[in-house]
Order: structure tokens, then sequence, then C-alpha cells
């Protein structure tokens, strides 16, 4: 009972941050002040547990080694993980105290770890990775930002490469209110179109509530589908 009382009142905490921000002319802003008012505590930070998302470590088994680029990084478990594993990683995320708290959490990774904003970012990232993974981004955004930031990510894929998305799928016993706000299937679907066709799975973690339906999208293109879709 106590931790469903805990896990009610961080996201009581987030919504309201978010509600904040998103009054303001900074709408992703919240995730600075979250991460800055954490402290180092990760506890605070809902969506870090230390570990790399398992939805991710399942995808990349037996998959060629590249570049990758990993958006909204958070504090870095999923960068950290590819990177362990011989991947060429670039991370960044919007917010400076995560990007600080991930490199000193992982001190002896490889990982580029850069402040970046997914609505802006470094010319030089399009089609320059051959896998773009994005882990519970999206699901973060308004509306009105979370449609823009989705047609960001395929075009950051190189020629051959893949983008991988995960986060939580919207079904009727859905939380409205977030964030997070769970993605309909259609809206995932949209996000690599451009790419090739949608590998989707789904499944619930153990500790999920049944409401919780959680969606790892995969597109990787076999030729070089946006001279094709022209």
């Amino acid at each position: 009972m106590r931790q469903n009382q805990d896990a009610e009142h961080e996201a009581r905490a987030i919504r309201h941050l978010s509600e904040l921000a998103s009054s303001s002319n900074e709408p992703l802003s919240w995730f600075e002040e979250l991460y800055s008012l954490a402290n180092r505590d990760d506890s605070w930070i809902p969506w870090s547990d230390g570990n790399p998302n398992p939805l991710v470590v399942d995808w990349i088994i037996g998959r060629p080694l590249g570049k990758a680029l990993v958006v909204g990084c958070g504090l870095g478990e999923d960068a950290a993980f590819l990177s362990d594993r011989g991947w060429d990683v670039t991370a960044f995320d919007i917010s400076q105290t995560a990007i600080e708290w991930a490199e000193e959490q992982h001190t002896g990774s490889n990982v580029k770890w850069i402040v970046a904003d997914l609505l802006n970012p470094p010319v030089d990232w399009q089609q320059n990775f051959d896998l773009v993974l994005e882990v519970h981004i999206l699901q973060a955004m308004p509306k009105d930002l979370r449609e823009a930031a989705s047609h960001m990510l395929a075009p950051f894929v190189a020629p051959l490469g893949s983008l991988v998305c995960v986060g939580r799928l919207a079904t009727d016993k859905s939380e409205k209110n977030g964030p997070p706000w769970p993605l309909e299937i259609s809206f995932v679907e949209t996000i690599g179109q451009s790419i090739g066709p949608m590998d989707l799975h789904t499944t619930q973690y153990p500790n999920d509530d049944d409401s919780v339906i959680r969606y790892r999208a995969a597109w990787t293109m076999n030729t070089d589908s946006r001279d094709l879709a022209i």
C-alpha cells in the first residue's frame, strides 16, 4: 500500500511540474527542474531504476554493432548498456543536470554525453546513426510537442539502420492525465513510417497495473527507403 501511495505522490508531483512548465515559454523545462530538485537522489526519477530497459536489452541481442544515438537519455542506463556491449554511443538530454549526473554514474563509460534539444538537434546528426533509441520520451511530452518531436527521429537513422521506440500503449483503461501519456497505436505507427514496416512487441512487467501495456516499436531499413518514398 505504501509503495502505491509513494507512486501516486510522485505522479502528482511530476504532473504539477509539467503543468507549470506547459504554461510557460519553456514547456519542457520541468525535466531540468525535476533532476535539480532530486539532488542526486535517483528515487525521485520514476523512470530510472539503475538498469537498462528490458525491452532494449531483449532487442539488442545479436544485432551488429555501430553508432547509436540515445534520445533523452536521462541517467544513462540504456546508453551505458549499449556502450558496454561495443556500440559507439552518443547520448543526449535536454537537462544539463541529467547529463552531468549520468556522467558521474557511468564514469568508466565511453558514451559521448551531450546537452541537446530533440526539437533543435545538431545538423550533423542527420542520417548518421545505425541505431536511434527513444525510451519513454515521446510519452512525456504534451501532444503538440510530441507530434513535432516524433518527426525528428527517423531522419537521424543511417541507411540500413534502425529506429527503436519504447513506451506505454494507450488502452481504454489508461490514465488520461500525464505525463506519461500512453500513446495510441495509430500514432506510434507514424513515428518510423518513412523507414519501413513497423515491428511491434507488447508486454506487461510483473509489477505493472493491469491497465499498463508496454510497447517496443522497431523499424529497420532494408534499403534506403526514404529515397524510395520520394
